[in-house]
C-alpha cells in the first residue's frame, strides 16, 4: 500500500524513498523520464566519440538502440505531464502554459542548443530542427489540442501515429510545410534563407504527445486499476510489436546479412516507425507498475534527473562537448574542433574513433557531474513558487 503526504510541499526535497499514494505515481514518472534522460547522453557522448550509430557488431548496435527509448519517452511524457498540469490550473491556464513554453523550446533549439553542439556561431545560419523543436512544436499544438474532449485526444493521437503513412505521404504533398510535418530533410527558407535540416518532424510525434496525455487520465485512477490498465496495455503494445516485427523480419532482408535480432530491433526513427512506438513505449509503461517500488541511490538519482529534464538537457551537451574536446586533446594532442562544427552530424574517420570503452566511461563521468546541479535546481525547483522555473 503506497501511502504519501497529501501536499507535494511537504516532501523534503530529495525524499524520493518513500512512495505513497497519490504522488508516487509521479514518482515512477520522474523515474522513467529521469532514467531516458540519463541514456540519452550515451547517444550524445556517442556523436562526439565518432562510433556510428549502429552497426554490425552487438556493442556498436545496442549502444544506439538503448537510447531509441528517450525521445518516446520524453515526448510521452510531456503529454502526461500536460494533463496533470492541467488538473492543477485548469484548461485555459494550460493552453497558454503550452504555448508559451513550445514557443521558448522552439527558440532555445536554434539558439542556445545550436550552439551547445558546435560552439560554433556559424551554425546559427544552419539550425537544426532536432527533438527540442519538434517538443515545443508539438507543445504549441497541444495548447489548442486539450480543449477537445479527453477521448477526442486519444483518437487523434491513434490517427496520428497508426495511419502517419497516409497522413505523411498527403503532407509530403505540401512545399516545405510537408518536410516540417512528415519527411524531413534539408530545407531551403527562400533563396537566401537559412537551410534547415528537419530531424523531427511533427507527424506522427503530435500523436504522441496527445496519446501522453490520454495517458495522463490512467495515472489518476485508483491503484489497483491504474496498475492493471499499465501492465495491460503494455504487454499488448509489446507484443504487438513482437508479432509484426519478427513477421516482417522474417521475410524481408536489410541486405546486409544481419542476425535476425537485429533486424527485429532495428525499427525506423526517421519518421518514427509505429513498430518503433510500440517497442520503445510498450515495455516501460507494463514496468511503470513496478516503478514506485524502486529504492536505493540509483533510483533517487534517476528520480532527480526526471524532476528537472530539460534543465538537465540544456547543461549535458554542452558539458558532454567539452569534455569530448578535453579527451581528444588528451588522447591525440588536439582538440580537432572542425569535426564537430556540424554536430550533431559528425564525420570522424574509422581509425580516430573512441572505444566503446572510452565512450562509456565518458558517458559515466558526465552523468556523475550533472546529477549535483539537478538535484540542487530541484530542490530550487520544488522550494519555489516562481512560474518561471516551472518552464525548466
Amino acid at each position: 500500500m503506497e501511502v504519501r503526504p497529501a501536499s507535494l510541499a511537504t516532501i523534503a526535497p530529495l525524499d524520493v524513498t518513500t512512495r505513497s499514494h497519490p504522488f508516487a505515481r509521479l514518482d515512477s514518472l520522474d523515474l522513467w523520464r529521469g532514467i531516458v534522460m540519463v541514456l540519452m547522453a550515451i547517444d550524445h557522448v556517442r556523436v562526439y566519440s565518432g562510433v556510428p550509430a549502429g552497426g554490425p557488431t552487438a556493442g556498436v548496435f545496442f549502444t544506439r538502440w538503448v537510447t531509441h527509448f528517450c525521445a518516446p519517452a520524453f515526448v510521452f511524457l510531456a503529454g502526461t505531464g500536460a494533463f496533470l498540469h492541467g488538473r492543477k490550473i485548469g484548461g485555459a491556464a494550460l493552453s497558454r502554459y503550452l504555448l508559451t513554453r513550445g514557443l521558448l523550446l522552439v527558440l532555445l533549439e536554434v539558439t542556445l542548443i545550436r550552439l551547445s553542439w558546435t560552439f560554433t556561431l556559424a551554425s546559427l545560419n544552419a539550425p537544426l530542427a532536432g527533438v527540442i523543436w519538434m517538443l515545443g512544436w508539438c507543445m504549441v499544438l497541444m495548447a489548442g489540442i486539450v480543449r477537445l474532449p479527453l477521448r477526442a485526444i486519444a483518437g487523434l493521437g491513434v490517427l496520428l501515429v497508426f495511419a502517419q503513412d497516409v497522413i505523411g505521404e498527403l503532407a509530403g504533398r505540401l512545399p516545405l510545410v510537408g518536410a516540417f510535418l512528415y519527411t524531413g530533410g534539408d530545407v531551403q527558407l527562400g533563396a537566401s534563407g537559412p537551410s534547415f535540416t528537419v530531424l523531427y518532424t511533427i507527424i506522427p510525434w503530435i500523436g504522441v504527445m496527445a496519446l501522453g496525455y490520454a495517458f495522463g487520465s490512467i495515472m489518476v485512477r485508483p491503484d489497483e486499476e491504474r496498475r492493471r490498465a499499465l501492465l495491460r496495455g503494455g504487454l499488448v503494445a509489446t507484443a504487438l510489436f513482437v508479432i509484426f516485427a519478427v513477421a516482417v523480419a522474417l521475410f524481408t532482408s536489410d541486405g546486409n546479412g544481419s542476425p535476425l535480432l537485429f533486424r527485429v530491433l532495428n525499427q525506423r526513427k526517421y519518421p518514427a516507425s509505429q513498430l518503433y512506438l510500440l517497442m520503445t513505449l510498450g515495455p516501460p509503461i507494463a514496468l511503470l507498475p513496478f516503478a514506485g517500488r524502486a529504492r536505493g541511490k540509483l533510483a533517487d538519482i534517476f528520480t532527480i534527473v526526471g524532476r528537472v529534464p530539460m534543465f538537465y538537457y540544456l547543461l549535458h551537451i554542452p558539458l558532454i562537448h567539452a569534455l569530448a574536446l578535453l579527451v581528444w586533446k588528451i588522447r591525440d594532442g588536439q582538440v580537432n574542433t572542425g569535426l564537430f562544427a556540424t554536430a550533431p552530424y559528425v564525420s570522424v574517420p574509422p581509425d580516430q574513433r573512441w572505444s566503446l570503452g572510452l565512450l562509456y566511461l565518458v558517458f559515466v563521468v558526465a552523468v556523475i557531474a550533472l546529477y549535483f546541479p539537478c538535484r540542487w535546481f530541484a530542490r530550487v525547483k520544488q522550494r519555489s513558487s516562481s512560474r518561471v522555473l516551472r518552464y525548466l
